[in-house]
């Protein structure tokens, strides 16, 4: 996708803020059923994985949404959030000054998949690990990958569905049959915040995490024959 406009000083603030141009759903009853299980699909693939990273990296490649389907960290500049009484007590620290902040968008080619805030315990982590953190925006998943991780899930909210509350005590209610055109998409669909641990279950890092409706631009099409 062409970009214009961002000199060579603003050109990474440029590349945090730009979207692909989204895939078109119908509006129509079968749109928002589908688009509904993909959400979940997605959800439950989440809240089952040890790694954020890796499932949204298998999504990508899976819906083919782009030619090298890897998951990159785009950092976002000038962030910073001191963690509160809460997330020092679920990563057993005493003080902020133990911990740091990394805020990132989770990005597959053009699509922004996800946007994290973590709240890590440099301490818990490898020096090699910490210079890659600072230095680089790899993913915190890859990154931690041989402290063998796990995650806790201890708070989900759905942002969207596709289909009205009380959808299904409405069977003969036609106004979702009909089509009205695109289904506009949401820029957030749902959050997760979690707690990742190191096999010997010491917590080394919460995050806060927003799934976005980026992660449904793809092409049905290019995935084989779909019924209407």
């Amino acid at each position: 996708m062409a970009r214009t406009g961002c000199g060579a000083a603003v050109l990474a603030l440029c590349v945090v803020g730009a979207r692909a141009e989204p895939h078109v759903w119908p509006d129509g009853f079968l749109s928002r059923v589908e688009l509904l299980a993909l959400i979940q699909t997605l959800n439950s693939s989440l809240l089952a994985s040890r790694s954020a990273t890796a499932t949204l990296e298998k999504w990508c490649a899976d819906h083919k949404m782009s030619g090298d389907p890897k998951i990159v960290a785009r950092r976002v500049p000038g962030a910073e959030k001191a963690p509160g009484e809460e997330t020092k007590a679920r990563l057993r620290v005493g003080s902020a000054a133990e911990v740091k902040y990394r805020r990132v968008q989770l990005a597959c080619g053009e699509h922004v998949l996800s946007e994290a805030d973590n709240w890590y315990v440099p301490a818990r982590l490898t020096p090699d690990m910490n210079r890659t953190l600072d230095a680089t925006d790899a993913p915190f998943g890859k990154v931690v990958a041989s402290l063998q991780p796990f995650r806790r899930t201890f708070e989900m909210k759905m942002r969207w569905s596709p289909l009205p509350e009380g959808w299904e005590l409405n069977a003969n209610d036609t106004a979702l049959e009909k089509g009205r055109g695109a289904l506009a998409v949401p820029h957030e669909l749902f959050e997760h915040a979690a707690i990742l641990y190191s096999a010997d279950q010491t917590p080394f890092s919460e995050v806060h995490e927003t799934y976005m409706g980026e992660a449904l631009d793809f092409d049905t099409k290019s995935l084989g024959p779909r019924k209407e």
